[in-house]
């Protein structure tokens, strides 16, 4: 329902309503048109459905400015458009601020306060949330909400229940039962209430009706809490009365804030048959980490290659997912890959804490320091960390958690003796599945009716030595095949000349599985196969298919799904460009590079790789184009670019960066591979090309690792042009880590090379970067001279994000030595350019616009400095642009301070504040914290004031930024030299 004051709005149409929904359950950020196209048409729109989206927007806007609303409600924002919530009530947010308050006062045993708090959020409730708002996405949040209303009424009886208000509640938990009779939680606190008002027989009545409804409904029993409160109630055990003080409250109430919620177990496997015995011996594990000595639980499966070690794992994992809270992550460590080296515990050290909410320029590059980090994050959690394909404890023994209620499964071939499992009974060695099982795991993928033979079927599961692998195998032939009999899949395994040695014995009978299959295949299909497993990435998409065989894309595709149901890939999702991503089995890679190595002549699987990354560079370099809103900031190499159709390469670049994304991991594998295969101008083009990507978002490692291995490359090359690149890549990268040192250092080697070779371009870059390191060195004068040598050169490349990067570095330099009305000049001239530039170059023109602001707001332009810094904000919020966004609220808090606008400014102050701490970077966060505690003790705020401003202090000690930790030192003394808009 929508309001405005006390009249009710009534919206046109389901069109609208729909439209209006999205938008709402997306306060303050962008929903992008083709968002809204498929939920208002339920993924199938007509042709102008664009065009009826806008006017859809038009008529809300209409009908809001019809009551009153002087600005625009709804903004147009690329890639659509969002609400603007400062200015509205929204009673979604309104109730998510007021149970997070609740909870607060919870965690801080203020049970008063909490109970107010969840009565006026759940006071806001009228109804079921969105009723009468068709679309996919809108019914899942209504159902989220709803979820969400119902958890915060059980947090709320939990504070009553602890407040010793068990009479009050008694009614209306019967209403909400009676609603919800198989939520446990709600139950529990019913008996509970029962109990503690004298009615034992009623809570006991409770709890047998909610026992009947569980096995007739469920199958299952109630759970283990509601069966120790029937116990507890049984024994009128003294812990049901209610305790004397606020401070009882139970533990569920006060739950810690979980900050990083990772889930990274792969796709449960379809299927999956038999293994009660040992899925039963895993349930062990959860039993034990739950105990009072809360100790980490391992566990540890082994058993032959394609005996499904990895299939039980994720499945006990997937069940027993909910029992871990805190996150499910997961590595394949890579212990019996012939092709690679394994896994190096620093690389899924480092990926597991950024799971963990570590941000990347946190971890420690330091092994110890990493494991030491990862163990103290997993002592307050309960975690499911599952590791598979372990080859030796060395691999392991770091990885495991020293203290907590965390959980480890590991699954590897060989026993691993030293690897001391908890409890015992968790060792679980895994054989050839019961003939029953097997026979029923070909049911399912073949069909039922396929298997009226009971005969064939058991001979036909010894044949495949019922091992799992080999019998999906099977059973997919027989699937693809609805024409053949099992007879005839019998006939045709009983001659061993067809069904391979491999297949009756040994340790090669997995292998001889795939061989089975593998000749089924047709002959493109097959060829795919091959060339797929030739390629070091994750996962991948059609483009790449369709480079491998240099056919059409859609051909592609049809080919990937032939090897999808015929179980050589699987699919892992849709990325954020729309296509579907798939994936192999480390085995089924290694047999598709053994068969591409005895199949193909060694030029032929050669040139399908270089083929694959001269693709992925034409792309890139079209992605990097189009951020960069030209052929700005990078030196390429003279190497052939590989074809892509121009509809397709439109599809994917609608959002460059959602692209990049989507692909950074194949990025980086492809740049080693390249760099690997002695490809080297291939490699460091592309790592040059993908630069946007790094930078933008923050992927220092991911960027360094990249330049490194291309850099060697190059040197064995003798490569020096790409020498120099990845020099000024690697410096880059170091600036951006704020490792000045090693960025001038690298830098330098790069302007050498450069002069050199009279590579104009590439010297201005760096120059321009090693000017940022001397300004940051205190050196401004030296930063002045480099940013002069590189601007000539951009005006003669025509390299405008260059040019207008320089101008704006060189308007810093003015603020900094107080020359304000110079520093203008600079930055207008700097915006002037960035915004004669491509529209994609929106981050080139934010970051001008802050710099503008910055000299605006320094020379008594505080209104003017204000728009600057509003225009930063929206580019940075449309680019996902974190950093540029922190720096924006940051610069708008400051104008608004010079403005007198101070409630405005906090506001800004505090979302800044936010944004930064996700950034990772304790100077910008605690910058923006100095300013806020400058403001606050300027509202009188003394006690919030000195919060913040300890709060700046210790992040610039950590950082060692000795000028800022001298600035916080004077605002601590009560020192008036930093005033609030300095």
């Amino acid at each position: 329902m929508v309001t405005s004051g006390e009249r009710k709005v009534v919206i046109g149409g389901a069109r609208q309503r729909t439209t209006l929904a999205l938008l709402l359950l997306n306060p303050g950020r962008t929903v992008p048109v083709d968002t809204l196209v498929h939920e208002v048409w339920n993924g199938n729109p007509p042709a102008t459905a664009r065009t009826q989206i806008a006017i859809v927007i038009a008529a809300l806007r209409k009908t809001f400015k019809a009551q009153g609303a002087t600005d625009d409600t709804i903004v147009t924002a690329h890639p659509g458009y969002l609400l603007d919530a400062e200015s509205h009530y929204i009673d979604s947010v309104e109730f998510t601020d007021l149970v997070a308050q609740a909870e607060t006062a919870t965690r801080e045993h203020r049970l008063e306060d909490a109970a107010s708090g969840y009565r006026r959020a759940l006071d806001l409730w009228r109804g079921p949330a969105l009723a009468g708002v068709s679309g996919l996405l809108v019914e899942e949040e209504a159902n989220r909400l709803g979820e969400y209303r119902l958890n915060a009424y059980d947090d709320a009886t939990a504070v009553q229940l602890a407040l010793g208000r068990h009479y009050e509640l008694l009614p209306e938990l019967g209403g909400v039962v009676q609603e919800n009779p198989l939520r446990e939680r709600t139950r529990y606190h019913q008996m509970l209430a029962q109990y503690r008002a004298g009615r034992r027989a009623e809570a006991m009545e409770s709890y047998r009706e909610a026992r009947e409804q569980f096995i007739e409904e469920l199958g299952l029993e109630p759970g283990p809490d509601l069966q120790e409160l029937h116990d507890l109630i049984l024994r009128d055990d003294p812990s049901l009365s209610p305790a004397d003080g606020p401070h009882s409250i139970a533990a569920e109430a006060a739950a810690p804030e979980v900050v990083v919620v990772p889930s990274e177990l792969p796709p449960d496997v379809p299927g999956f048959t038999g293994r009660e015995a040992e899925l039963a011996a895993l349930d062990a594990l959860m039993i034990k980490s739950g105990g009072a000595l809360q100790t980490p639980t391992v566990g540890l499966i082994t058993g032959v290659a394609g005996v499904g070690k990895s299939g039980l794992a994720l499945r006990w994992a997937h069940r027993a997912a909910d029992d871990y809270p805190d996150g499910r992550l997961f590595a394949d460590l890579r212990g019996y890959d012939e092709q690679h080296e394994p896994a190096s515990v620093a690389d899924v050290l480092g990926r597991f804490l950024r799971s963990l909410g570590v941000p990347g320029q946190q971890i420690p590059e330091a092994l110890e320091e990493r494991i030491a980090l990862y163990r103290s994050l997993l002592t307050e959690r309960r975690a499911l960390i599952v590791l598979d394909n372990v080859r030796t404890h060395a691999q392991v023994a770091p990885l495991l958690p020293g203290s907590g209620a965390s959980c480890v499964v590991v699954t590897s071939r060989d026993q691993l003796e030293q690897l001391v499992t908890w409890p015992q009974e968790a060792r679980v060695h895994l054989g050839v599945l019961p003939p029953d099982a097997a026979v029923e795991l070909v049911a399912k993928i073949a069909g039922e009716e396929r298997i009226a033979a009971r005969t064939d079927a058991t001979r036909l599961v010894e044949l495949c030595d019922r091992l799992p692998l080999a019998l999906r195998i099977a059973a997919a032939r027989l699937a693809s095949k609805p024409h053949w009999s099992v007879r005839h899949m019998v006939a045709r395994l009983s001659d061993e000349r067809r069904r391979l040695d491999e297949l009756s014995q040994g340790g090669s009978r997995v292998r001889a599985g795939f061989e089975l299959s593998y000749r089924y295949l047709s002959t493109d299909a097959a060829r795919l196969y091959r060339r797929l497993g030739l390629a070091d990435v994750p996962d991948f998409t059609s483009w790449v298919a369709a480079a491998l065989l240099d056919v059409d894309v859609i051909d592609a595709e049809l080919l990937l799904e032939d090897l999808v149901d015929t179980q050589f890939l699987e699919v892992v999702g849709v990325d954020a460009t729309g296509r579907l991503r798939y994936r192999f089995q480390t085995l089924l890679r290694l047999y598709a590079r053994e068969r591409a190595r005895d199949e193909e002549p060694e030029e032929a699987w050669q040139g399908a790789c270089r083929r694959v990354f001269r693709t992925a560079l034409a792309i890139a370099r079209e992605a990097h184009r189009r951020e960069s809103g030209g052929e700005f900031g990078v030196v390429h190499s003279g190497t052939e670019l590989g074809t892509i159709d121009t509809d397709l390469l439109a599809e994917l670049l609608a959002d460059p960066l959602a692209w990049f994304e989507a692909e950074r991991l194949c990025l980086v594998g492809m740049v080693e591979q390249a760099a690997r295969m002695g490809m080297a101008d291939l490699a460091w083009d592309l790592t040059g090309s993908a630069s946007v990507l790094f930078e933008t978002r923050s992927y220092v490692e991911n960027w360094h690792s990249c330049a490194v291995h291309a850099l060697d490359a190059a040197r064995a090359a003798d490569d020096r042009l790409g020498q120099a690149v990845m020099l000024h890549h690697i410096g880059a990268a170091a600036l951006m880590r704020q490792s000045m040192d090693e960025a001038k250092a690298r830098s330098e080697e790069a302007l050498e090379l450069y002069g050199d070779m009279d590579e104009r371009l590439g010297r201005a870059l760096v120059l321009r970067n090693l000017a940022v390191v001397h300004r940051l060195q205190g050196d401004p004068d030296a930063a002045a001279g480099r940013l002069r040598g590189a601007l000539p050169i951009f005006r003669e490349a025509g390299d405008l994000s260059s040019e207008s990067s320089v101008l704006q570095n060189m308007a810093q330099l003015e603020l900094d030595r107080g020359n304000y009305e110079a520093s203008l000049g600079h930055a207008r001239d700097a915006v002037r350019v960035a915004e004669s530039m491509e529209p994609g170059a929106s981050r080139s023109l934010a970051q001008c616009l802050y710099r503008l602001g910055s000299a605006q707001l320094l020379s008594g332009r505080a209104e003017e400095a204000e728009e600057s810094y509003l225009r930063v904000e929206e580019l940075s919020r449309a680019k996902a642009d974190t950093h540029g966004l922190a720096h924006a609220l940051y610069g708008l808090g400051q104008a608004r301070v010079a403005l007198g606008a101070l409630e405005s400014a906090e506001t800004a102050y505090v979302q800044g504040r936010r944004v930064a701490r996700g950034l990772g970077s304790p100077v910008v966060e605690g910058s923006i914290r100095l300013k806020l505690g400058v403001l606050l003790r300027e509202l009188g705020r003394e006690e919030e004031a000195r919060a913040e401003l300890l709060g700046a202090k210790e992040l610039f000690t950590r950082r060692g930024a000795t000028h800022w930790q001298e600035e916080v030192a004077r605002e601590l003394s009560g020192s008036p030299e930093v005033g609030l808009g300095e």
